[in-house]
């Protein structure tokens, strides 16, 4: 439907966070102990979940980011399927030559309207002032309430929004 809309579609991908298995994502967490075997054979099923997705996105992770053969072997299926990693913000200064962004902010970790207008104010300062900035949020209600409310006014302040994918880094470009 969102695609069918016009907008983009990312997948999320359930990532082991620190405290698992009491904080659990789900049957197809990739884990930090998994090995590249385990992250290719639960990626396959999770990308085969959907269609007309352009990349991929972590459900938490913090503690699958700290490997190196989980995140090196993700990141290589993710390359030859052509796809790309958006993170919440938490990889960002992982190094690694494959196609992905960083979000700035997460807009939504406190779900009110008022709070994610503050998130909003945030990301057009730091725009402004960087040129760009990416941020990613779930698609509650009032998530999408407070951003179709704010979109509205983006030109008359001087911004343009932009797909996801135009803020992806690719190797080699």
């Amino acid at each position: 439907l969102a695609r069918a809309h016009g907008h983009e579609v990312m997948i999320e991908l359930p990532m082991e966070p620190t405290g698992y298995p009491d904080n659990d994502p789900g049957p197809y967490t990739l884990l930090s102990s998994g090995g590249a075997d385990d992250v290719a054979v639960k990626l396959d099923w999770l990308l085969a979940r959907a269609t007309g997705y352009f990349g991929v996105t972590n459900y938490l992770g913090d503690r699958f980011a700290t490997s190196d053969e989980g995140v090196n072997a993700l990141m290589t299926h993710l390359r030859q399927r052509g796809l790309v990693f958006l993170d919440d913000g938490s990889m960002r200064r992982r190094p690694g030559a494959f196609a992905r962004a960083s979000a700035d902010r997460v807009i939504d970790e406190e779900q009110s309207p008022a709070a994610i207008l503050r998130q909003f104010t945030a990301l057009e300062a730091a725009a402004k002032t960087n040129g760009a900035a990416l941020g990613t949020g779930f698609s509650y209600p009032v998530t999408v309430e407070a951003a179709a409310r704010w979109t509205a006014g983006l030109e008359a302040r001087g911004l343009q929004l932009a797909p996801a994918s135009a803020m992806t880094r690719r190797p080699g470009r």
